[in-house]
């Protein structure tokens, strides 16, 4: 289905799917003379929850994606997000206010797989855009969210697009339902960048704990605090003002190990350069170490992906896992994100 928000009508929509009944039903409401929507979190680090969000806010949100890209009235857009969640009910929103032409796909693995014409804008999850590498160059700018992009999978994106020479722009971003949707982006391809940018009108400091804080008033009236360790550029008085960060990991995600500090995330990336199986770095209950270090690989046990483990540079000892340990699946959240707690229960 496609509905051209230049020419729109609800009533006339024919629907077919049960995702497309999905965004008639929240088209409805968003017309509606309510002046909130209701969201549903992810899970990812808790339980979910329903919570009512301002229209006017999502509008603001909607705003800023669509300027830092560069999106305009006629342009083509595609959703394959779930519309419960914040990331699929913000594409139509940007597609409202923006007045695109929004291509209507279920959710799945394979969300473009029957692409043929090119668009101007799409969101997947990183494993909609691991399957989907052969049609990337038929998106003109694509963000991924969800979960953070391996670097693996950011390999792969940067080799296809330079075999069929696609001026494709490729995003990670950056936020939470709080935030609606994102508040910066960060490039992948054609030139990847190791700092997100964020969106003007947002402004970013740390608390004592080295954790991120977010005060982005058009779509939040509150400071937001995070559990996200970063680091923050400075840029010198004289360049262009310029506000950007990079993520070390979750501080609840930081692992223990006989006194010293680990992120998981940053190890994660580290080995996903190497190997192409989902790579999970967990801390277990330990008597002398206090949290032993583990690493949980997603698929058959093999001595070649074993072999090119033991040769990655990680730069502590401590940072070399203590047990590595294959599972068949991974665990992971409705949206695609990695449920550690899932995980952590399973070992």
């Amino acid at each position: 289905m496609l509905i051209d928000f230049n020419n729109l009508n609800i009533n006339q929509l024919s629907v077919e799917t049960e995702f497309e009944i999905k965004i008639k039903t929240f088209l409805e409401e968003w017309f509606s003379d309510s002046e909130t929507v209701k969201v549903q979190t992810s899970g990812s680090t808790g339980v979910p929850k329903v919570f009512d969000i301002e229209k006017q806010k999502m509008i603001n949100s909607a705003e800023m994606t669509c300027n830092f890209l560069g999106l305009e009235e006629g342009d083509a857009a595609l959703i394959c997000l779930p519309v419960e969640y914040i990331s699929g009910k913000m594409m139509v929103v940007r597609s409202i206010i923006r007045k695109l032409k929004l291509m209507i796909v279920d959710p799945s693995a394979k969300p473009i797989e029957n692409l043929s014409n090119e668009i101007d804008f799409c969101a997947m999850t990183p494993l909609q855009v691991e399957h989907s590498l052969d049609k990337l160059h038929l998106i003109k700018n694509l963000i991924i969210g969800g979960a953070a992009v391996s670097e693996n999978l950011k390999k792969k994106i940067i080799q296809t697009l330079n075999i069929s020479n696609s001026s494709t722009r490729v995003f990670e971003t950056y936020g939470m339902s709080e935030t609606l949707s994102h508040i910066g982006l960060k490039q992948v391809a054609p030139n990847p960048e190791s700092y997100f940018t964020v969106f003007e009108n947002v402004e970013i400091s740390k608390d004592e704990r080295g954790c991120l804080k977010i005060f982005a008033p058009e779509v939040n009236a509150e400071v937001l605090q995070t559990n996200d360790l970063v680091e923050i550029k400075h840029f010198d008085s004289a360049q262009p003002v310029k506000k950007q960060f990079r993520f070390l990991g979750r501080i609840d995600n930081v692992i223990n190990s006989g006194g010293a500090k680990i992120f998981p995330e940053q190890l994660e990336a580290l080995v996903k350069k190497e190997i192409p199986n989902e790579a999970v770095f967990l801390g277990i209950d330990d008597e002398s170490l206090g949290q032993k270090l583990v690493l949980i690989l997603e698929g058959e046990q093999s001595d070649a992906v074993l072999g090119k483990i033991s040769m990655i540079p990680f730069e502590k000892n401590f940072h070399k896992p203590k047990e590595i340990i294959f599972i068949e699946k991974i665990p992971r959240t409705p949206n695609g994100k990695v449920n550690r707690i899932e995980l952590k229960n399973i070992l």
